[in-house]
């Protein structure tokens, strides 16, 4: 077993012994009488920006082979440990942090952590024998896809940005395929192994708002005079003080001369303050820590506010709801801004620096859209017009065909 086996000093033998270790737990599978079930491993998470592409790709998996077994690696402080087991998925925790923007401190720490962690990876990865490996970003995809590699189990990465965060740009060195969301994110990796995909969101989703007769809620919305228009505030899975603030207090001067319905995913630790503030002002609003369902928040929604985070981008592009931005400013290489400004080039979306914006500000932009339902439904054209809602589906095109030792990423067409 790989957990209990000396470390391997040659690439090749280490591939030669993984390549024989697949292939004799498809041998056990066939003899029991079961087909050749996929085993896809999917590392890393730490936010909903990570994760939520890994559990589209398990999804995407689960619906065309669901005797496919899937399991995820991440760590006890991400989002992981708490949203996975409520899905319904398997999860293993290894024990690691990050090396950039910590400090000198904590770069040694993770440092010191990182041994450990690749011992860990290395038992997940005898005791799952994986057919595949995708890192998703975030911390705990680094040691996983990496011992992956070198017991030559196929990998690939996802990168959700249009900058590539630093574990992607050391991965997207030895794996055998990347998958990018942004034509621009190209340039940072190989050709050859590099497929603009788009990027993978949950199938649910997806389903939701492709289904027959699905029509952005703007298109509609807004014809009667005295129905509310719904907002909904998002600063993405982990939440947003900024974000929080500015458009409560944009939303609640708004209240005073128009017809709002509210939902506002606040997070944990911004949920007691938002919730105290709307009621202070007199104005309903229904204050969430975290949304669990939000294809169903999104169709709802008229008009959304929010970061910019690749998911938020990528998940607003197939709901065709117009977004007004605020693109979170410490973003590593300010990928959010960038994010955001391709929208706002074209026409689907606004967007604002957080430093430059008061609640005032926000307020008076947001009131030609809540009062213009024909704004509104063509930002939502436009928005609908960037959807890439096939990425899980590429991204599982390729672990089939590793299934046959040798495929190799599909070119985008």
């Amino acid at each position: 077993m790989i957990a209990t086996t000396a470390a391997h000093t040659e690439s090749d033998s280490l591939d030669s012994v993984s390549a024989e270790r697949r292939r004799e737990a498809r041998e056990e599978r066939v003899a029991r009488g079961t087909s050749v079930a996929m085993r896809l491993l999917i590392a890393g998470g730490g936010t909903g920006g990570h994760l939520f592409p890994g559990v589209a790709i398990a999804e995407e998996l689960r619906a065309r082979h669901p005797d496919a077994a899937v399991r995820f690696v991440g760590t006890s402080r991400g989002i992981e440990a708490r949203v996975l087991p409520e899905l319904g998925w398997d999860l293993e925790l290894i024990q690691v942090s990050g090396l950039k923007t910590v400090g000198a401190l904590g770069a040694l720490r993770g440092l010191a952590r990182l041994p450990r962690a690749l011992w860990q990876a290395r038992r997940i990865l005898g005791e799952f024998r994986p057919d595949a490996v995708i890192g998703v970003g975030g911390y705990a995809s680094g040691p996983v896809v990496l011992m992956a590699r070198l017991a030559g189990i196929p990998t690939a990465i996802c990168e959700q940005n249009s900058i590539p965060g630093l574990t992607n740009k050391i991965l997207g060195r030895v794996v055998r395929a990347v998958f990018v969301s942004f034509d621009g994110t190209r340039r940072f990796f190989r050709p050859s192994k590099t497929v603009v995909s788009g990027n993978p969101v949950r199938r649910g989703l997806v389903e939701k708002l492709l289904d027959a007769g699905a029509a952005p809620p703007s298109a509609t919305a807004g014809n009667d005079a005295a129905a509310p228009v719904h907002v909904l505030v998002s600063g993405g899975s982990l939440g947003a003080v900024a974000v929080n603030e500015l458009a409560a207090g944009a939303l609640i001067a708004l209240a005073r001369t128009t017809p709002l319905a509210i939902v506002h995913q606040t997070g944990e630790k911004g949920l007691d303050d938002t919730v105290r503030r709307y009621a202070a002002a007199g104005v309903a609003a229904d204050c969430r820590a975290f949304i669990k369902d939000m294809a169903a928040a999104y169709q709802r929604a008229d008009l959304i506010i929010g970061r910019a985070g690749a998911t938020t981008v990528a998940e607003l592009a197939i709901t065709g709801v117009p977004a007004v931005f605020i693109p979170y400013p410490f973003a590593a290489d300010n990928h959010q801004e960038i994010n955001a400004r391709e929208l706002a080039d074209a026409g689907a979306a606004l967007m604002f620096r957080q430093a430059e914006l008061t609640a005032d500000q926000l307020a008076e932009a947001l009131r030609p859209l809540v009062t213009d339902p024909a704004r509104r439904a063509e930002m939502g054209a436009r928005m609908k017009a960037r959807a890439r809602p096939g990425a899980a589906a590429t991204v599982i095109d390729w672990c089939e065909l590793q299934l046959t030792e040798g495929g190799r990423p599909r070119r985008a067409g």
